[in-house]
């Protein structure tokens, strides 16, 4: 059987935690943030992670895993 190919987009989009977690950056930080407040910005930064219902879906597009 060949090897399955990773999307690219969850390559750049998405990290596995060391327990096996999705994590993925927030949307809505690029551009037109001066019609956010303070707050959105805030609690927005950094990482979160990704719902367990769409875990199996970023599991499906990256077979063995992401470094």
């Amino acid at each position: 059987m060949p090897k399955l190919k990773t999307k690219s987009g969850v390559k750049k989009r998405f990290k596995f935690t060391a327990t096996g977690k999705v994590k993925h950056g927030v949307a809505g930080k690029r551009h037109r943030l001066m019609s956010h407040n303070a707050k959105y910005i805030r609690q927005n930064r950094g990482t979160s992670l990704v719902s367990d219902a769409d875990v199996p879906h970023v599991r499906l597009w990256a077979p063995y895993g992401l470094k």
